[in-house]
């Protein structure tokens, strides 16, 4: 590929990069990562509530990785709630799973700011070793994809088989459980698949540049090789 067109390849890379970067860092600091529907079950019993009845006793549980806002009902009206993971929450999450969630966030931020550098060194520099040319961008896009897939797979696995929503409406009630009815994953959390989505992509765009995958120019060679001896 001529040059001015690996600089356009490369440079497109950085930008999408860049667009993850502020993706991720904006994501962590919603409270848009998880909406669920919750029923006052001990209220919604004492009245024996059924059908359209039950309206009057379903609240809203809505949350991010530091902090979130519920909305009670127990056929009294809403009583809304602000609360934070730290330290409010500590005792009532699986706190090593929500902090691996957070640690794995901050590193997809560290080496998607690396991925969107070394496009850019690669679009307007003149790199000459192996990390720092384009096979290296194939290590930085490959590990931010796997910690985006981590951050995904840990995340759902916290709210899922943990019932993490359940958990926190029930923080601090003493005389009302609360039971989820509908639970889904919010935009917040689906901007990280899109950030897999980007270096997804730009994996494919440093192909486009003309750069094989690594390895893969060392395995032709050594087949070529193979068949020259065997001439021989």
């Amino acid at each position: 590929m001529p040059s001015r067109q690996k600089k356009v390849v490369f440079s497109v890379g950085g930008v999408l990069s860049f667009a993850a970067v502020l993706l991720v860092a904006a994501a962590m600091g919603t409270r848009w990562w998880v909406n669920a529907n919750v029923l006052c079950q001990t209220g919604a019993q004492l009245v024996n509530a059924t059908g359209s009845e039950l309206d009057k006793f379903m609240g809203t549980v809505s949350y991010g990785l530091f902090h979130g806002q519920r909305l009670k009902q127990c056929g009294l009206g809403g009583r809304p709630l602000s609360f934070s993971f730290f330290p409010d929450l500590v005792d009532v999450i699986p706190a090593s799973l929500h902090v691996s969630v957070i640690f794995f966030c901050a590193v997809l931020i560290l080496f998607t700011s690396i991925c969107c550098a070394f496009f850019m060194y690669n679009a307007f520099g003149n790199p000459y070793e192996t990390l720092h040319g384009p096979l290296g961008l194939y290590l930085w896009n490959m590990i931010s994809c796997l910690c985006s897939c981590l951050v995904l797979i840990l995340y759902a696995a916290e709210v899922k088989l943990h019932r993490l929503s359940e958990s926190i409406a029930n923080y601090k009630e003493g005389s009302f459980v609360y039971k989820t009815r509908s639970e889904k994953f919010d935009r917040s959390f689906w901007l990280i698949f899109l950030v897999f989505f980007v270096h997804c992509l730009n994996i494919l765009l440093i192909r486009l540049a003309g750069v094989q995958f690594p390895f893969q120019g060392a395995k032709e060679s050594d087949a070529t090789t193979g068949a020259a001896d065997l001439m021989y």
